[in-house]
């Protein structure tokens, strides 16, 4: 395994230096504008049933495996559609990105329909959904992963101790080499977020568009700023909201994970304090800290009904994405503080055994990592992450021994073919970045991290509001109207802007 690592570090340098097929030359031979090659049709009955009762088209689009030799493998990238209903108010194709990397997109644009999209985004634009290589209908990938196996999160585990890092250290080992034995055809090593912004060139072409608009979420973001980065020219208005920093996730941005729960919590503990009576965690929102940290801690040494102090952190992580869960985690805390088992409920997929883990849970899991690991090497030595855990664990209690911790990038097989994306700030001023002020996954830092690297190309929107997600999937109408006066009337703010809460 190390030996390939070896090779495959060799012959990334030896593309870097240009002493073979350029991979950094690829954007510039990118398909031209032509006419339209994609013929749509009815999408599978699983699409279907989660877009209903929107009604969307399907496509698929055929992409090289590996863009290094474009004559060569193919697999097909599924797409859909949700027409713009007004030709005469119609500007062209806005693609829509989940985020992850691993979430399905093929029924995003339904979502965002049911979540009130403004109609003159729907007049102006074909919304199109995707999932993107490796994903769902595009050539998936899988891992193997099962619910009852070591590794049902990327979220490494917490660890309590520098004991709990070797531990896991050897985890995540068996994962990169479990993830290298289900690579039976080779793709794995191929999903990489450059590969997708050229995929998304590609779909762009097969279209006969020009220009693609482009909409993302969460890691749709750093997917976005690299299509806006490789081809500044035929991105058109790119909205980026929940912004993880730069063109791809690192150790460090992983890390700020801790930093965003950090800044989140207050929110919920704010809550749950004025909800004394109901859920009793403390009067006030310190006390309420206070009783989940000492909860925490117990349960690190004592669980209950199995549910340790990793799985509760775990699960408070995913469920300060939404206030609308606060009252979920409220009553996790609650039965778990009471140690009633029988109310506690962990983060595995609900009543699914090992022979029945649900597709769409390997297959994020496994996409997840292949991209993470792809874009960037990652530090090997184990002594590296003990030192990251013993630092965050002290700056950022709530999390932080968790998100330093070590992961199966640290022994990933595949070294990267390339060096990750540069933000390209040689370009139309046309990136808009939304970004919460409190948001777990995606502090408010990354925000103001990529604005700083796209410089006078884009402008920063900041939210005051908890949640990931503003645009759209938030609650605030300035955030709301700013962006879409964007996207409609390319109205972009002269200078980066505060929206306030309300």
């Amino acid at each position: 395994m190390k030996r390939q690592r070896s090779i495959g570090r060799i012959s990334a340098l030896a593309v870097v230096l240009g002493l073979s097929g350029s991979l950094a030359a690829v954007p510039a031979v990118a398909d031209k504008p032509r006419a339209a090659q994609v013929r749509w049709g009815a999408c599978p009955k699983e699409v279907v049933a989660e877009a209903a009762p929107t009604e969307l088209q399907c496509a698929t689009v055929p992409v090289p495996v590996d863009y290094a030799d474009p004559g060569g493998a193919e697999i097909d990238l599924m797409i859909s559609r949700l027409a713009g209903t007004n030709p005469d108010k119609r500007r062209g194709t806005l693609m829509l990105n989940p985020g992850g990397p691993g979430g399905s997109g093929l029924a995003l644009p339904a979502l965002l329909v049911a979540r009130g999209i403004p109609a003159s985004v729907l007049d102006s634009y074909d919304l199109i959904g995707m999932d993107t290589r490796g994903i769902g209908h595009s050539a998936p990938v899988s891992c193997g992963f099962t619910v009852d196996g070591p590794y049902i999160t990327n979220v490494p585990p917490y660890a309590a101790d520098d004991a709990a890092v070797t531990e896991r250290a050897k985890v995540a080992e068996q994962v990169a080499e479990q993830c290298a034995r289900n690579d039976r055809d080779g793709l794995l090593r191929h999903l990489t977020t450059a590969n997708t912004a050229r995929d998304l060139d590609r779909i762009r072409a097969a279209l006969g568009e020009e220009k693609t608009s482009y909409l993302g979420y969460s890691y749709g973001t750093a997917l976005g700023a690299a299509y806006a980065s490789m081809f500044p020219e035929r991105s058109d208005r790119i909205v980026l909201d929940s912004n993880i920093g730069d063109t791809h996730l690192d150790r460090d941005g992983m890390r700020r994970y801790a930093l965003g729960t950090e800044e989140t919590f207050p929110e919920f503990a704010k809550w749950a304090a004025a909800r004394h009576d109901s859920y009793g965690l403390g009067r006030t929102p310190a006390q309420v800290r206070r009783t989940y940290l000492t909860l925490a801690e117990r349960l690190d040494k004592a669980p209950v009904a199995g549910f340790d102090g990793n799985l509760l952190r775990q699960y408070t992580f995913g469920n300060l994405f939404k206030e609308a869960q606060y009252p979920k985690l409220a009553q996790q805390v609650q039965a778990l503080a009471g140690g009633n088992g029988t109310a506690a409920r962990g983060p595995r997929p609900q009543n699914a055994t090992a022979d029945e883990t649900p597709p769409s849970f390997d297959n994020s899991l496994s996409v997840f990592l292949a991209v993470t690991c792809n874009d960037i090497e990652w530090p090997e030595n184990v002594d590296t992450y003990r030192h990251g855990v013993a630092k965050d664990r002290e700056r950022y209690p709530l999390l932080g021994a968790a998100t330093a911790n070590i992961t199966p990038c640290a022994f990933w097989p595949y070294a990267p073919a390339e060096p990750p994306v540069a933000v390209n700030d040689d370009g139309p001023r046309n990136v808009l970045l939304v970004q919460n002020l409190r948001d777990a996954p995606t502090p408010h830092l990354g925000g103001k991290m990529l604005r700083q690297k796209f410089a006078d190309r884009s402008r920063l929107l900041s939210v005051d509001d908890s949640g990931h997600g503003a645009y759209v999937l938030g609650d605030n109408p300035c955030a709301l109207n700013t962006a879409t006066r964007y996207l409609v009337e390319g109205r972009m703010p002269g200078e980066d802007t505060l929206c306030r809460a309300g």
